[in-house]
């Protein structure tokens, strides 16, 4: 759920900090340039004063006019204008500078951080709504900077100047235009109060709307296969519905905003035709000429447009406030914790036959463990995994684990196998600590994970997902994403090894075919013969193949297979099982039911008890 309210206060202090980073000389350079514009746009209102009191009307009662002193007068407002309209041109080129870099730094900063977020924080938020951030919210961001706030500021300072120029001018005539700009901003009070709680409600919105585009995209084959589109329609509708609300109240009072506007403008200027002309024929004010009066009624206008403008800029400002507020709540989810100490390094045996550190590239790896008294201990990457009375739940309060005690020896096999939500997955995220443990203990070579650095213990584990995911790139580079530093050789070795090479040589470009869309153009299987190519390459101790054949028909089974012994031969290896037919040879199976562990032993020791695997077994050759 997203804050409903935006903190004003911290939204814009922290969007300052950004323009601070690099941008606080440009920003001064904006300011004296809006300035400049400002005073120059006023300077044409005042000279239409003086043009009529001291050139037309003395001109006109002049037999012989004499126009050097016009024609001065017109040169030097002509240079003021000109300066103006550079200072105009200059500072919005400054601005679409500093908003494109300002934008390009948050999405650093957003993507920089969402890379430390814990993998929870993906399962609980719809993934069209975190892309929503990036697009819509950093746009409406963009927007503000690069035109809103210019706006506002050349507003302001137009009103400010065009302001401190009537007082001068004359008092009687300012108090009347000020009266009139009160009933102006009571208006812009009630009608932006309304509009701009309905805009933070659209980009939440609008960000529902991504999430659920993005989940009906993804999963269009099955909306297809059971015939679900009128209840996606029905499902969009619902969501489009409430952004079409939103959107539309957000936008009728936005609309009637700028028309009243302009009309409260347009009385204000007849009243202060009316009130300068009385006074100026009843003798009042002495001081109000037709010049003053010409002069007042630019003026007014000049007063009352920057008001409607900064009015009119408002929504998108509010607009832009709660995106930016949805940016730093993704920025502001706390990071993925990691209070690890132990590290994975190269290591040699000394002359003593002791294990130590080195620079070089070797194929021997060790934990190093620091020690109270400031020195290491090295432990060899051996692989051994041990669970002692482990309790687990992603919910605090809702164990869904109980009691979870195994061990994998290095190089041994370790099954599990059971019913849809009965745990497998879940313990297998328990070691690479994509969560933490509740309760007991896990040990990796005798060491707590919790003492590992979690980037350490990762890069000793290899991972075959049942969802295979591949990314925008070459058939190489996929493969090589499992070790970015492996040889060409290397990653073609890895392919042999998941008997992957043979298909891959015959894609149009082999190795080198661009894959997009996530493999759309490769089978199922295919695409999963890569995934296990990747994790060959990484060359780790420990594998987890989290049913990794499952999207493999039987015939294409049986060739991986060979390639998964050899993959796993001298490893220590936990597999989920789809098919138990493959975890026969497992030195272990672990039979789950509702987090328990109801069976442990090899096959011919569980077929023998006539028990839980027992049925699960038969069942499946049944079905086959």
């Amino acid at each position: 759920m997203h804050k409903p309210q935006v903190n004003k206060k911290k939204v814009v202090g922290r969007l300052l900090s950004y323009v601070g980073k690099g941008y606080l000389t440009q920003f001064g350079i904006v300011l004296v340039c809006i300035l400049v514009s400002a005073i120059a746009s006023v300077a044409g209102s005042i000279f239409l004063g003086a043009l009529i009191d001291d050139f037309i009307v003395p001109l006109v009662a002049m037999e012989e006019p004499d126009y050097t002193a016009l024609s001065n007068a017109l040169l030097m407002m002509v240079c003021l204008y000109v300066v103006g309209i550079l200072c105009a041109f200059l500072y919005n080129w400054l601005m679409v500078g500093i908003s494109q870099g300002v934008q390009k730094k948050i999405r650093d900063d957003l993507f920089g951080h969402m890379q430390t977020l814990p993998i929870r924080y993906f399962d609980t938020h719809a993934h069209g709504d975190i892309m929503s951030v990036y697009t819509n919210d950093v746009d409406t961001l963009r927007q503000m900077l690069s035109q809103s706030i210019p706006q506002v500021i050349n507003s302001a300072m137009m009103v400010t100047v065009t302001f401190i120029s009537m007082l001068i001018l004359n008092i009687p005539l300012t108090i009347v235009v000020v009266v009139c700009i009160f009933f102006m901003l009571c208006v812009i009070g009630v009608l932006a109060g309304r509009s701009g709680s309905y805009f933070r409600k659209q980009q939440m919105k609008l960000g529902d709307l991504n999430g659920y585009v993005e989940e009906m995209i993804n999963g269009q084959k099955v909306v297809k296969v059971f015939c679900h589109e009128q209840e996606a329609q029905h499902g969009f509708d619902k969501v489009n519905d409430a952004l079409f609300e939103s959107a539309y109240q957000a936008n009728k009072y936005a609309n009637i905003l700028m028309p009243i506007l302009m009309n409260i403008g347009n009385i204000q200027y007849v009243i202060v035709a009316i009130v300068g002309g009385s006074l100026a024929l009843s003798g009042v004010d002495a001081s109000i000429t037709l010049g003053t009066i010409a002069t007042f009624l630019q003026l007014s206008k000049s007063f009352s447009n920057p008001i409607s403008q900064i009015s009119q800029q408002l929504n998108s400002i509010i607009m832009a406030l709660a995106g930016a507020q949805r940016i730093f709540d993704l920025m502001d989810e706390p990071s993925e914790e990691d209070h690890g100490t132990v590290t994975l390094v190269n290591a040699v045996y000394n002359k003593n036959e002791e294990l130590e550190e080195t620079t070089e590239h070797t194929t021997l790896w060790a934990w190093k463990v620091p020690q109270k008294d400031g020195s290491f201990q090295f432990v060899k990457l051996a692989g051994d995994v041990r669970f002692d009375h482990v309790d687990f739940g992603y919910v605090e309060g809702k164990t869904i684990l109980h009691d979870i005690t195994l061990f994998a020896k290095p190089g041994q096999k370790l099954a599990f196998v059971g019913a849809t939500g009965a745990g497998k997955t879940t313990i297998t995220n328990l070691i690479n600590r994509f969560y933490d443990i509740a309760d007991g203990k896990i040990r990796y070579d005798g060491i707590n994970i919790n003492d590992i650095k979690k980037s350490d213990l990762r890069s000793s584990l290899g991972i075959v997902l049942q969802e295979t995911n591949l990314f925008t790139g070459t058939v190489r580079e996929n493969i090589r994403y499992g070790n970015l530093s492996a040889t060409d050789e290397e990653v073609e070795a890895a392919a042999i090894l998941a008997n992957a090479d043979d298909f891959i040589r015959r894609l149009p470009q082999g190795y080198d075919t661009m894959l997009t869309g996530n493999g759309a153009n490769l089978s199922q299987g295919q695409r999963q013969l890569i995934a296990i190519a990747r994790a060959a390459v990484a060359d780790p101790p420990v594998m987890i193949l989290d049913e990794a054949t499952s999207s493999i028909d039987t015939r294409t089974e049986a060739i991986v297979q060979r390639g998964m012994d050899s993959l796993m031969y001298g490893r220590t290896v936990f597999v989920i099982a789809h098919r138990l037919s493959t975890v026969r040879n497992s030195n272990a199976i672990m039979v789950l039911d509702h987090g328990h562990i109801m069976e442990r032993g090899d096959h011919e020791d569980l077929i023998g008890q006539h028990g839980l695997y027992y049925q699960l077994y038969t069942g499946a050759f049944e079905l086959e």
